[in-house]
């Protein structure tokens, strides 16, 4: 028996039907082709798949997607623009903070929203941002040094 349900993804509406019991995660990739959300540990604790929930990072392998009707997703496609890189994404490229790049989706979402909170952070507030995504290849250094070069970039340039 699936469910509908309305989604609000990436300021786009629509309406699928669901199993109860598919995960956010599955639903976005799944049926919504929105592959840029992974799955790493499906048990919330890599990071892989967070997405923002009305600006709020939250892990889409935890949630169902029946229970995200009504709320505002963004997905790593959604702060993307229609060309280019965002200023964030371009210095993860530009810091080496890629690596594989499979932790890298969630990782942007969640300093996206942190960046929104604390627009000039330290390097240990960036370490304790980023202790809920697990990358198993840079090390965060890279990383770190990515997200103060946003956050400079940021100052530099507010968006408006």
């Amino acid at each position: 028996m699936t469910r509908a349900v309305r989604l609000l993804v990436n300021g786009l509406e629509h309406e699928v039907q669901v199993e109860p019991r598919l995960s956010l995660a599955d639903c976005l990739r799944d049926v919504l082709d929105l592959t840029g959300t992974h799955v790493g540990c499906e048990h919330g604790v890599c990071g892989a798949c967070t997405v923002l929930l009305d600006g709020e990072p939250v892990r889409s392998c935890l949630m169902l997607a029946v229970q995200a009707g009504g709320h505002a997703i963004t997905t790593v496609e959604g702060i993307t623009p229609d060309e280019g890189l965002a200023p964030l994404q371009q210095a993860f490229q530009d810091k080496h903070g890629l690596q594989c790049g499979y932790c890298t989706p969630g990782i942007l979402l969640t300093t996206h929203a942190f960046l929104k909170e604390h627009p000039h952070p330290t390097p240990d507030e960036i370490r304790e941002m980023l202790a809920g995504n697990l990358c198993r290849c840079t090390g965060y250094h890279f990383i770190v040094e990515a997200v103060e070069a946003a956050a400079r970039a940021a100052a530099r340039n507010p968006p408006r």
